[in-house]
């Protein structure tokens, strides 16, 4: 059984190198005109090449690319109008003449949309009526009968990853580009900006150093965030003063709620900027020992406050 398993997984991986070989300037040209589209990319197939066609949608939909899959039968009961001048349509089906594909050529003709054929007969009517063939031929299935498609739609998918991912690579999407597309996922949140989920605007809390001590206890117990932030008169962050930092002072001071706050603030405090990552902050919370980072903009004046407790609770980490 071992044996047969391994031969399968080669004979798809042979079927992956045989596409590699295959591709060739009409790889770019489908490239380009899925960069070029100004409607979606719609991707139809039926069986297993259905199948494998939703997932290429899948892909191209989290990569940037608006996408639709459209069933071939139901295409003839009211779908088609899913398809609009200015789409591309990528057309899956290994010998090139399934029939309900083909049933779909004439109307795909007047409404004037490209034609991208994933095919592994370059000479099928399919073939010919598209505008952009990408072969996929393979000598052989892994199946033992040679008749379940397997090794011909494991390159198919691979294909249609390696569409999708060279149209993200050419676009120039960054990892946050990609989180847009996946907020709810565990990626999206580990690529969660600072300014995010940090405190900001009427609920940073914020006193100047020249602010008594009774002030500075008002100001963190108003704002409920167990700290504050001190600022110069330029309005620049030079301190921070937490619950910790009134115990102990007064433990040392007891006349300490008449003094001014510069005199037990802890001075330099670690800050971040609003467009890092959240993990970047998580980074310097455990390097330094610390539960809050003040965020900082160019001028080195505070915009707001990053906790732990929020990045916990949002489940980043």
């Amino acid at each position: 059984m071992l044996e047969f398993a391994r031969k399968v997984l080669e004979t798809e991986a042979d079927a992956i190198r045989s596409a590699i070989s295959r591709l060739d300037d009409n790889f770019i040209k489908a490239v380009n005109a899925i960069m070029a589209c100004k409607g979606r990319v719609v991707v139809t197939g039926i069986g297993k090449s259905g199948i494998i066609g939703k997932k290429i949608v899948a892909t191209l939909s989290s990569t940037g690319t608006p996408s639709l899959f459209l069933h071939p039968a139901e295409a003839f009961h009211g779908d088609l109008g899913m398809i609009t001048k200015g789409d591309v349509v990528i057309m899956l089906s290994f010998s090139g003449e399934t029939e309900e594909i083909l049933k779909l050529l004439p109307m795909l003709k007047r409404l004037e949309v490209m034609i991208i054929s994933i095919v592994g007969a370059p000479e099928s009517r399919l073939s010919r009526a598209s505008h952009l063939i990408l072969d996929i031929g393979v000598d052989h299935e892994a199946c033992p009968l040679n008749l379940a498609p397997s090794a011909s739609t494991t390159a198919t998918l691979a294909l249609g990853d390696a569409l999708a991912l060279t149209v993200l690579k050419e676009r120039g999407l960054e990892a946050e580009d990609f989180a847009r597309f996946h907020p709810g996922g565990n990626l999206g949140k580990r690529l969660l900006k600072v300014k995010e989920l940090m405190k900001s605007g009427a609920d940073l809390p914020v006193i100047t150093e020249g602010s008594h001590m009774k002030e500075t206890i008002l100001e963190i117990s108003s704002k409920g965030l167990g700290l504050t932030l001190v600022v110069n008169d330029h309005g620049s962050l030079t301190g921070i003063i937490t619950d910790g930092d009134l115990r102990r002072a007064m433990l040392r001071d007891r006349e300490m709620l008449e003094k001014e706050s510069y005199l037990f603030m802890t001075k330099n405090p670690k800050t971040i900027r609003e467009d890092e990552l959240v993990l970047r902050g998580v980074s310097l919370m455990e390097q330094f020992t610390i539960t809050a980072l003040a965020v900082i903009d160019q001028d080195q004046k505070p915009v707001g406050i990053l906790k732990i407790q929020d990045i916990i609770r949002e489940g980043v980490i």
